[in-house]
């Protein structure tokens, strides 16, 4: 395994996240016998860790925070219905497309397409290394 100074940016896979996205994926349908939304929400979660985790590679701290607002919203939408689990959604894929910009527009973005969106990439990361991202 590569140490945190290894410069190796762009999209990632491992063979964890490929057992989290079939997990959750097959678990999805499991969930929809108890609860539609819950099934819907588990794919929304899915999707959102290949997004930060695989593509975007965002910091821990924006993910960190879409993980507790999206907590707040669905499990509000689930015990008392409010906001509805459409406004949900709405508000979650709004909150993703802010964090995404957000994250892609720091000087330390090593995710997919750094190459075009970053190419001053390889510069910062000599000055600062991986610890700082």
């Amino acid at each position: 395994m590569a140490n945190s100074e290894t410069f190796r940016p762009g999209f990632r896979i491992s063979e964890i996240d490929v057992g989290v996205l079939i997990l959750g994926t097959v678990g999805s349908p499991l969930l929809a016998r108890l609860e539609e939304s819950l099934a819907f929400a588990t794919l929304f979660t899915i999707a959102h860790f290949f997004l930060f985790c695989n593509v975007l590679r965002m910091t821990r701290s924006l993910e960190l925070l879409w993980a507790a607002l999206f907590v707040v919203f669905a499990a509000s939408s689930f015990l008392i219905g409010f906001p509805a689990w459409g406004h949900t959604f709405t508000v979650m894929l709004a909150v993703t497309v802010i964090f995404a910009i957000i994250h892609v527009l720091q000087p330390s973005y090593h995710g997919a397409f750094w190459k075009q969106i970053n190419p001053n990439l390889p510069h910062w990361w000599a000055i600062h290394g991986a610890d700082r991202r």
